[in-house]
């Protein structure tokens, strides 16, 4: 189906992006071992790191193409990034730390020790993909794009149509995704078994940049802008797991976490408040 091609502008130029060495180069010694075994958590997570992994998610299902693709929040977009401030936990997170919040909120799981062999060997896959890169410098197509705050106030039942023209097909008309060999291949939106209330991916700015740039996959930049607001909103207006950081009550832990217009966390939609 064509889509009107106002929203054309706000779509991540195609440019120059830094390009991550390929798989076939990880070198064939102690330290790439550790590489590969980052690559191979990073794309079976409930495999490689059952212990800390609560839902059914890997880190490719949000990283696309095992971590290397622009606009994804991709690895060589991040690993140059820190030590960084993150406001969502107020303090300097190291890379480590960045991960350990991925496993708490977007895996719905625990976060491994420092020192884990998990992180270690996710953190030496992050840092081989980056080589060559300058510190601090926030190169294009890292993290998702930010979209223009939409025309019209994100809508549940436009998203809706939308899901089910351009998302349904992989993600299933309930939205629990599909799997293979007991492996998931398209990712569960909400429920269960997909991030919970603390993932990043609940934040409709996010979500509808991720969604504009990847999605349909394959085919990114071919929805709308407002379909994207639109989509995103539906998606998280479904319920999932409880946030982690829960503070006894919906309207408290939206009050220190979530206080924000692009957070549906304790919003009522469709008669429901969401978080409960």
């Amino acid at each position: 189906m064509s889509h009107p091609p106002a929203a054309a502008t706000s779509a991540p130029k195609a440019a120059s992006h830094f390009e991550p060495p390929p798989d076939s180069s990880i070198p064939q010694d102690d330290f790439g071992k550790q590489i590969a075994l980052g690559r191979q958590i990073f794309t079976d997570t409930g495999r490689y790191a059952k212990a800390y992994v609560g839902n059914t998610l890997n880190c490719e299902n949000c990283h696309l193409d095992a971590g290397r693709l622009a606009h994804s929040a991709p690895m060589w977009g991040a690993y140059p990034m820190y030590p960084a401030y993150r406001a969502k936990n107020r303090h300097v997170n190291t890379f480590a730390e960045r991960l350990q919040g991925c496993f708490q909120y977007s895996m719905n799981g625990k976060a491994p020790p420092l020192g884990d062999d998990v992180l270690v060997a996710l953190e030496a896959y992050a840092y081989w993909m980056s080589k060559n890169e300058p510190i601090g410098v926030a190169p294009p197509g890292h993290g998702y794009p930010k979209l223009p705050r939409p025309t019209q106030a994100p809508d549940y039942a436009r998203g809706e149509a939308v899901f089910k023209r351009d998302c349904a097909l992989c993600h299933g008309d309930n939205g629990q995704g599909q799997r293979v060999a007991d492996r998931t291949v398209f990712p569960p939106l909400w429920g269960a078994q997909s991030f919970n209330w603390g993932a990043g991916m609940e934040r409709l700015d996010n979500a509808s940049g991720f969604i504009k740039a990847n999605m349909p996959l394959g085919r990114g930049n071919t929805l709308t802008d407002q379909d994207a607001w639109d989509v995103a909103y539906f998606m998280n207006a479904h319920e999932r797991p409880q946030d982690p950081r829960f503070k006894g009550s919906v309207t408290e832990t939206r009050k220190a976490y979530h206080d924000t217009p692009d957070s549906l966390y304790g919003v009522t939609v469709n008669g429901k408040v969401l978080g409960e």
